[in-house]
């Protein structure tokens, strides 16, 4: 894990910052997630006819179930100093390369793209953090997000 003062993460633009531990993406977790949003698509929880009718023959996480796992896997890779909060502050692209099946693990990879300086309490740093699976080639997820440190 990278520890920098957020007045020194500008000097980490445009390189990687590092890798998450690997997260194990279960069925239980699928489940939550279908009932927190009600998406209840039979090719995330129906395990039987996934077998017989999807292309994993198994079942798979929602995609926005793993760009929701970001913020969780982010923190393991930076810990900026100086700061009173870390907001996601959104997206500016998102793709879902490949589907995440039920019992992969996946991590997070996170490059700093650039830091913009809102005002004298506010610091915009965009990352690209790219969710890969392991074992595979293609990444679950690669997004340009958005957080805003603000100091306090």
């Amino acid at each position: 894990m990278l520890t920098v003062e957020l007045k020194d993460l500008e000097q980490h633009t445009l390189s990687v910052i590092g890798y998450s531990p690997w997260k194990t993406i279960t069925q239980e977790m699928i489940q939550a997630f279908a009932d927190a949003t009600g998406d209840h698509q039979w090719i995330h929880l129906d395990l039987e006819r996934a077998k017989r009718e999807s292309p994993w023959k198994t079942t798979v996480a929602h995609g926005y179930l793993t760009a929701s796992l970001m913020p969780l896997l982010n923190q393991h890779v930076i810990n900026v100093l100086g700061k009173s909060a870390s907001i996601n502050y959104g997206l500016n692209k998102l793709r879902f390369p490949a589907a995440v099946t039920s019992g992969s693990q996946v991590r997070s990879k996170m490059e700093l793209l650039n830091i913009s300086h809102v005002d004298d309490q506010r610091t915009l740093a965009t990352y690209r953090t790219t969710v890969e699976i392991l074992g595979e080639e293609k990444p679950a997820c690669v997004a340009e997000n958005l957080v805003m440190y603000v100091r306090g």
